[in-house]
């Protein structure tokens, strides 16, 4: 096959998150930063281009046709794909990606969808040498890389464990509620694909590494009051937990989101719960959806005034350390800037040798902190052993 001419292509630059991330390239790409954005509507990919001043190619791509997917994996060192829900949209990318031997990064947080890629493609990524690396967004950059953090601040040599405490104020994305709604109504299918998964995914030799649901507790470090999250967040953070042997021996992390008050609290648990039960009912689900589209989001006034924080408390070797990554927007600016530093950290940085589906902390760790770092991501260590 022909060398690549292009470091990355991002695939649907008309979408509202997509178009964040077109607009962090067009201030922050790298001189000599060769690359394209693509999708199905030329004349829409135009209007992108042209309004944010960009000199880039133009690439058709159209996730109904899989020789057009095809074509552009072979052209770049890396795909990024804001295109979902991803379960509906989103395999035939990584296919051709697997198969091209090239790098793809998404900002899903369906974990059926991570599930099921693995099972389908991971062994021919390995194969060719492809990174597919899910959830470079707010999904779950904040939670991987900042339990990698923690673990390294902490150094410990016996068991860790590590909780997260993640709180914020901003806006849902249209792609990120149908995203959530579509898995509260796939219970079932969810559970098949985690056995599905498990029955062909090694297990580290002499090692542990899991996600521990939680129960609703107040925090006497934190001072919050939490509740468990049911996220793909703890999924992941346990994969890398797997993967990278300086998580220790036996290495356990929770996942909650945390508030100042019990009756938050409360509320948010009763919310949730009620949110999940109505995605069972066709007929309310299709409501839901229906009051916050897929493609729209919030405007810039309202994204500026949005922020997150997720604390982390590991705990190892008789030692606690308390670190803390925080951000502006998580749902657009933030998860856009995320997506396009981890795209730009395959591209060029010098990581570890992986290839398959592999989470952030296992394909760039590092490398991909110090490039959010430099961007404004602040990943904190407040108190230390």
């Amino acid at each position: 096959m022909a060398a690549p001419d292009l470091d990355l292509v991002l695939f649907g630059a008309t979408g509202f998150t997509g178009a964040l991330t077109a607009a962090y390239f067009a201030e922050n790409a790298p001189t000599g930063l060769r690359w394209a954005i693509a999708g199905r509507n030329p004349e829409k990919l135009a209007a992108v281009r042209d309004r944010l001043g960009l000199e880039v190619e133009l690439l058709h791509a159209d996730v109904t046709d899989p020789a057009s997917l095809a074509d552009l994996a072979a052209r770049t060192k890396v795909v990024i794909t804001t295109v979902g829900p991803y379960l509906e949209y989103g395999e035939p990318l990584v296919a051709a990606c697997a198969e091209a031997g090239t790098d793809y990064v998404d900002l899903t947080g369906e974990p059926e969808f991570v599930d099921r890629m693995y099972v389908a493609h991971h062994a021919t990524a390995e194969r060719t040498g492809a990174r597919i690396v899910h959830a470079c967004g707010f999904d779950s950059i904040p939670h991987d890389l900042g339990v990698l953090h923690t673990v390294q601040e902490l150094a410990a040599g016996g068991p860790v464990t590590v909780r997260g405490v993640v709180r914020a104020g901003g806006t849902f994305s249209g792609g990120t509620f149908h995203s959530a709604l579509n898995q509260f109504a796939r219970a079932r299918q969810m559970r098949e694909a985690v056995a599905a998964r498990r029955r062909v995914e090694p297990r580290p030799d002499g090692r542990s590494s899991r996600a521990v649901r939680g129960t609703p507790h107040r925090d006497p470090l934190l001072g919050f009051w939490l509740v468990p999250l049911p996220t793909i967040d703890p999924m992941v953070v346990a994969r890398s937990g797997a993967a990278l042997p300086s998580y220790g021996p036996e290495f356990r992390y929770s996942h909650y989101a945390g508030t100042k008050t019990l009756r938050y609290a409360a509320g948010g648990a009763l919310g949730a719960g009620a949110i999940a039960l109505a995605a069972q009912v066709g007929p309310l689900r299709n409501l839901l959806l229906d009051r916050l589209p897929r493609g729209e989001g919030p405007d810039e006034r309202r994204r500026e005034r949005a922020w997150f924080t997720v604390d982390l408390v590991g705990e190892g070797d008789g030692r606690t350390v308390h670190t803390r990554v925080s951000g502006g927007d998580p749902g657009y600016d933030e998860t856009a800037k995320m997506l396009a530093e981890s795209a730009l950290c395959l591209a060029f940085d010098d990581n570890p040798p992986t290839a398959g589906s592999v989470t952030t902390a296992q394909a760039m760790g590092p490398n991909l902190l110090t490039r959010l770092r430099a961007a404004g991501i602040r990943f904190e260590t407040l108190d230390q052993p």
